[in-house]
């Protein structure tokens, strides 16, 4: 009998799959938002007009085509519980594009003396240029994903991205929410509730949506009245901010921009990526079979048109895929969800709703997150890896430093030339976090493997990761001495800097011949 397709297209299950698979959407194009806006002072119309209708657009079309899948799926197999891959904007390397590429840029354009519009427009056009160069990246190691995965151990990929989730996606938004803790905390605690210890909400109700409603109940009841104090701003009228997400060549402007930010974005494209292939084998294992291939070219693809349309954050497929099976959802979600964000960022009504949810009450949702895929860098990886994994969370946490003690990359970096000088203990406190937290990313997946490779008995093979380690130093891919933290080459720096890179490079050359040396012991032995 010839298999057909089910007969309902949207369930009750799809109604659920929507609230949450929006929801967190909108949250982390919201924390873009106040991070670009707030934070830098990017004006908000290259944040509403500009950025957020091509990014919306990479959502729209992801979704689109993981919904046909599905239902190619379900006509394949006769099977009416066919659920479609969520996909959305993904939240450690978006909140990583606004704190570490987008915001720092356009302080340094405002540094060079160009106005807010100036800066604002090409600092758009390096986020167009860094999603373009991390879909063509996507795209290619698409075809490769099993040697992406048997290249860098698993500890050192959920590590580094555990790593950003911790303190960037975890640490960072809980630093908001207890700004206006009255709001935040009651909204954090009803996620934890609902998703971390698993208890069931009144009627139902999705953890994720549960403490939306929390969170604007309270921030909108009490507010007003004055029991918030600074903390609440009332909302702004209602502008339709319509942006249509044109095709357009300004990326290429953007890209010479993007070299200085490569160590960042390289491994961004990497991440989702392995990400990819984790989720596809997660959805198998839940019953629904889609080939990995497949799933990485439509997320590949769904990026490079996000850029080449004004997109600043790429799509990624979400791990929850069993989680919305679990709940009910089928083929419909992804297809609305799709078509709200998308049409959102053309008619402008995301952004709206981005200026009526404060900060306080989206945050809860991003350390949920980051919670989640900490936890997963630990059960995912063989347990006699956790220590490989934890060393791995140091460079993130260096950075995140920087970060809150007065990034060189957003403020004046004249004003740390004195930190670059050896004090009586050798290099100083605060040069020796802003090295450490340069490329922090490749440092997290380089000292997670060699620690892995040294676990597993393979010391040479550590010796020969560390040996890499130098190489990638020497260069600024990481641990550069600039404080911008571009990469260089070496001989053209001044004296100061080079005698701080032969430090570092010397450092990871002294380790790999010491295990070197521990491998010919061991092996006589």
């Amino acid at each position: 009998m010839a298999a057909t397709l089910p007969r309902r297209r949207f369930t009750g299950g799809d109604l659920n799959g929507v609230l949450g698979l929006v929801v967190d959407n909108l949250s982390i194009l919201a924390f873009l938002a106040t991070a670009l806006v707030g934070i830098f002072g990017v004006p908000a119309d290259i944040v509403f007009r500009r950025m957020f209708p091509g990014t919306a657009l990479g959502v729209l079309l992801g979704n689109l085509a993981y919904t046909w899948m599905a239902r190619r799926l379900a006509h394949r197999t006769g099977r009416d519980d066919v659920t479609a891959m969520p996909l959305g904007l993904d939240a450690p390397t978006s909140i990583g594009m606004a704190l570490l590429v987008l915001g720092p840029a356009f302080a340094a354009y405002r540094r060079a003396g160009m106005d807010a519009l100036s800066a604002g427009e090409a600092t758009w056009r390096l986020g167009m240029a860094s999603l373009v160069v991390m879909g063509v990246l996507k795209f290619v190691l698409s075809f490769a994903g099993a040697w992406v995965q048997r290249s860098v151990p698993r500890a050192g990929l959920l590590g580094s991205i555990a790593g950003i989730a911790l303190v960037l996606m975890g640490f960072l938004p809980l630093v908001e929410i207890m700004r206006v803790p009255v709001v935040g905390f009651a909204g954090l605690g009803v996620v934890l509730y609902a998703l971390v210890a698993k208890r069931r909400l009144p009627f139902g109700l999705p953890g994720v949506l549960g403490a939306f409603f929390v969170g604007v109940l309270l921030y909108y009841g009490l507010g007003p009245i004055g029991l918030l104090g600074s903390g609440y701003h009332a909302p702004a009228a209602w502008q339709w901010r319509i942006g249509f997400p044109w095709p357009t060549l300004g990326f290429v402007d953007g890209l010479s921009a993007t070299v200085p930010y490569l160590p960042l974005i390289l491994p961004f494209g990497l991440l989702m990526v392995v990400g990819g292939i984790n989720v596809t084998e997660s959805a198998r294992a839940a019953g629904d079979d889609y080939p990995t291939r497949d799933i990485l070219l439509v997320e590949a693809l769904a990026t490079l048109v996000a850029g080449f349309c004004g997109g600043v954050a790429q799509t990624t497929p979400y791990i929850g895929q069993p989680a919305y099976k679990a709940m009910g959802a089928r083929t419909g979600y992804t297809l609305v969800t799709g078509l709200v964000i998308g049409l959102g960022g053309v008619f402008g009504y995301l952004s709206n709703l981005v200026e009526l949810l404060p900060v306080a009450v989206l945050a809860p949702i991003l350390v949920f997150v980051s919670i989640g895929i900490t936890t997963q860098a630990f059960e995912a990886t063989p347990l006699r890896y956790a220590g490989a994994v934890v060393f791995s969370f140091f460079p993130a946490i260096a950075r995140m430093l920087a970060i809150k003690l007065g990034d060189p990359s957003i403020v004046d970096p004249a004003r740390f030339a004195t930190l670059y000088a050896d004090d009586s203990h050798g290099v100083s406190a605060m040069a020796v976090i802003a090295i450490l937290g340069n490329g922090f990313i490749i440092t997290s997946m380089v000292w997670a493997s060699f620690v892995v490779a040294m676990i597993d008995g393979h010391v040479r093979k550590a010796a020969g990761i560390v040996a890499l380690g130098g190489v990638l130093t020497l260069f600024g891919i990481i641990h550069s001495v600039d404080p911008v933290g571009t990469v260089y080459l070496p001989w053209m720096l001044e004296a100061g800097q080079r005698v701080l890179v032969w430090q570092f490079v010397a450092a990871y050359g002294a380790l790999a011949v010491v295990l070197w040396g521990l491998s010919m012991s061991s092996h006589r032995g």
